[in-house]
């Protein structure tokens, strides 16, 4: 989830208020954002889901302002990225409303929503990587590939980013050609992050290409999304629950399997939030999309089998 660091708006309010000179109010938010870029993330650590999501959307408005004074601020525009794509997926697209079965209309205005919230994200993400390196999104609509060639080992976080709020936009896009044109910049980021370090986010980057790879047409080949579901699973120790949730809907459900769709839910739903804090909130979020997707087994097979909703498809 976002990383907000721990300044408080008094704070904020305090420094901007002793730099009346444009070259010392932005000499303020610099060390604002220096603090929001390398603060520990209060935020991941919560265990409200619905307290951040309430939380959020003010956190990032309080970004964007400060980034309206410091527009290249490397640490806030990652942060930024990091935050709208976060609260698009997790409170929006993933939120309470998207799991209620809304009407189609609804469903629609959902989708419209968290496509212009991942767009919003990939702006100021991009934005960072054409500080580094001028240029970087324009080369890489022309040219994916070589785009991407000049990210070093430091761009492996801000690749991911980037690429998520690309890849999400495109998942929400089915309809838009131009919009499913652009999967090749996502294909290029994510594979020069796994090249750079593979290892980043503790099997974050191979859990994004089971997605990625299910998302295209005829989505991913079995060997494939086994191979990037062991990886993540072997350097992620098993902790985070949204990697069980992502397989199952990327292998079981292609494949009609649904005992083995229940057993990896019942993995997800058996990871325990509270003893790993650094990513408590994420594994939170991702287990309330696996009790709903527990109670919805039937729609996603013709054969759904025993119903053990109760039981979580423990056995």
């Amino acid at each position: 989830m976002a990383q907000f660091g721990r300044c408080s708006v008094g704070l904020v309010a305090a420094l901007l208020l002793i730099a009346p000179s444009c070259s010392l109010k932005k000499l303020a938010v610099n060390k604002v954002g220096d603090a929001i870029a390398s603060g520990g993330s209060t935020y991941e650590r919560d265990d409200d889901v619905e307290l951040v999501g309430d939380a959020l959307p003010f956190s990032l408005k309080l970004l964007e302002s400060l980034l309206s004074e410091s527009p290249d601020h490397l640490g806030m525009l990652n942060a930024t990225c990091k935050g709208f794509t976060s609260y698009a997926y997790a409170y929006v697209q993933s939120g309470d409303k998207a799991l209620a079965d809304p009407d189609l209309a609804a469903a629609d205005a959902i989708r419209a929503r968290a496509r212009r919230l991942y767009l919003r994200a990939l702006r100021y993400g991009l934005h960072g990587l054409d500080v580094s390196y001028p240029g970087f999104s324009s080369r890489l609509t022309a040219d994916p590939k070589g785009a991407v060639a000049v990210a070093k080992a430091k761009d492996v976080e801000r690749l991911y980013w980037c690429a998520a709020a690309l890849g999400l936009a495109i998942s929400v896009s089915k309809e838009d050609a131009a919009m499913i044109a652009r999967v090749p910049e996502v294909e290029a980021m994510l594979d020069r992050a796994l090249a750079l370090d593979e290892s980043w986010g503790e099997g974050t980057l191979h859990e994004f290409a089971i997605t990625l790879a299910s998302a295209k047409p005829g989505g991913g080949r079995a060997e494939e999304l086994g191979k990037h579901y062991e990886r993540a699973l072997a350097l992620s120790h098993g902790t985070r629950a949204a990697l069980f949730i992502t397989y199952a809907e990327a292998a079981a459900v292609p494949k009609q399997d649904a005992r083995m769709f229940r057993d990896l839910i019942a993995k997800a739903l058996a990871v325990d939030a509270d003893a790993h804090e650094e990513i408590r909130l994420s594994n939170l979020v991702a287990q309330r999309r696996a009790l709903w997707l527990r109670a919805h087994v039937a729609d996603f097979f013709l054969d759904p089998g025993a119903d053990d909703a109760g039981t979580g498809g423990a056995r």
